[in-house]
């Protein structure tokens, strides 16, 4: 809705609450409710502040203390929160409420570069500039158990049962245990602006997928933001919880981000030579790009200790560094025909921040455009048995070094903005350093 709409809705009554909100580094939500006049009287005009440490913060909300952007030295001031008015979006899993998502900026009005939004809206002017416009779609994986998440948290996470007993993959059966809370979704969401294409059974038991609408990239990031938040809201209201983590299990699945791209010109797909029914020479540097790159951005694919878990052989989740089509054993996936010709992604997993990992994929691609490279033979068999591929990174330390070093993503970034997310990535490595496991314990406690 437009301002003037939610006036009316707030005189009326029929919305009393405007959450603000703004994505955190790890692509959580993060605002204030405010009732609909006070938001209308003050907020609209001014805007409302949010403290600087949380986007320095882990994900226990401790403020980390190495970093330029917010610090003790500086008191952790505040950070200005623009409210973006171009979508005022209804929140009808939570009566008489609206959202809006917001941009971080500094006293003096300047964005702040680090703030993911601000990093994906970077990429997306340079993609401007050089004559594309980009599209996206992100799928999404995810298990829902069931418990609350209070349970679960008192249970130390251990014993959770899926919402199924059986595997879920396309399974019409198993998934009507969930209907209620997906036909509740599906519903929904569409309401707060969110179009999911549809939702499935996964390979896991209790896992669940759905497939967001193509779209401009800033848009489908919001809206894969919002449906996280908004997932667990739901679940939370049904007794259940979900969890985006990438690997939750160690015997079952993980959970992918698979991401859909291509570039347009003039209305036109770039990525597609009607002619031939195949690539065009852009498509093929633009995957070029994505294949010498994506090991400098592979820390926005796979932003936690966790994620690296995920890639597995013979698990769904790709291992190797190269092409093909309409192959699901390799990084790089090549589907759709006419203007549905696009590259699927299929390194990140359900913890990636969708700003982020956009922009890393821009960058790698408009990288390989510029230098003329060329993507090489595509692959035929199964890349997970094939010893002789490019292997991904296996440890966020050795992806957030490769982004550390990266004249790529200091060109397309900055080096500010590699400098934040390369030490975000090594504050979460010393924490998890310092821990003490369950598997220290069951395997140490009583055998050494």
């Amino acid at each position: 809705m437009k301002l003037e709409q939610l006036r009316a809705k707030v005189k009326s009554g029929e919305i009393d609450t405007v959450i603000v909100a703004f994505p955190d580094v790890f692509g959580r939500l993060s605002g204030k409710r405010f009732s609909g006049s006070f938001f209308l009287d003050s907020v609209a005009k001014h805007g409302t502040h949010a403290c600087s440490y949380l986007i320095t913060q882990n994900l226990d909300q401790d403020p980390w203390e190495d970093f330029a952007l917010a610090n003790w030295d500086k008191g952790f001031a505040d950070f200005h929160v623009v409210p973006d008015f171009g979508e005022i979006r209804l929140v009808p899993w939570l009566p008489g409420s609206v959202l809006l998502l917001g941009d971080l900026h500094h006293a003096n009005h300047d964005p702040v570069a680090e703030a993911p939004r601000s990093v994906l809206r970077r990429l997306l002017e340079t993609t401007k500039k050089e004559g594309y416009t980009c599209y996206v779609a992100s799928e999404l994986e995810f298990f829902m158990f069931e418990g609350s998440y209070e349970e679960a948290y008192r249970s130390g996470y251990r014993n959770l049962q899926p919402s199924s007993s059986h595997r879920l993959d396309y399974d019409l059966l198993q998934t009507t245990r969930d209907e209620e809370i997906f036909r509740k979704a599906r519903n929904l969401f569409p309401l707060a602006g969110i179009e999911v294409e549809n939702y499935k059974g996964e390979w896991g038991r209790g896992q669940h997928e759905l497939n967001f609408t193509y779209g401009d990239p800033m848009a489908v990031a919001d809206r894969h933001v919002i449906f996280k938040h908004g997932m667990k809201e739901i679940a939370q209201q049904h007794g259940k919880c979900v969890t985006f983590m990438a690997k939750p299990h160690a015997h079952d699945a993980g959970s992918s981000c698979h991401i859909h791209l291509s570039l347009f010109r003039n209305g036109k797909n770039v990525f597609h030579d009607p002619k031939r029914e195949d690539g065009t020479k852009l498509f093929r540097s633009f995957l070029g790009g994505l294949l010498k790159y994506s090991p400098d951005f592979t820390l926005l694919y796979a932003p936690t200790i966790n994620s690296y878990k995920r890639f597995q052989a013979l698990s769904w989740a790709p291992t190797k560094l190269v092409w093909a089509f309409d192959n699901r054993t390799v990084g790089f996936r090549v589907v759709g025909h006419g203007e549905g010709f696009r590259l699927e992604n299929r390194m990140p997993g359900a913890d990636a921040n969708p700003y982020l990992a956009f922009a890393g994929m821009l960058a790698a691609g408009l990288a390989g455009v510029n230098e003329g490279l060329d993507c090489g033979k595509m692959y035929a068999g199964n890349a997970y048995a094939d010893g002789k591929l490019p292997h991904l990174a296996t440890s966020l330390g050795q992806a957030a070094e490769q982004f550390a070093r990266s004249a790529v993503a200091k060109k397309y970034f900055g080096p500010e903005i590699v400098d934040f997310y390369a030490r975000t990535a090594r504050n979460e490595i010393r924490e998890f350093n310092a821990a003490v496991t369950d598997w220290e314990r069951v395997r140490y406690f009583e055998k050494i």
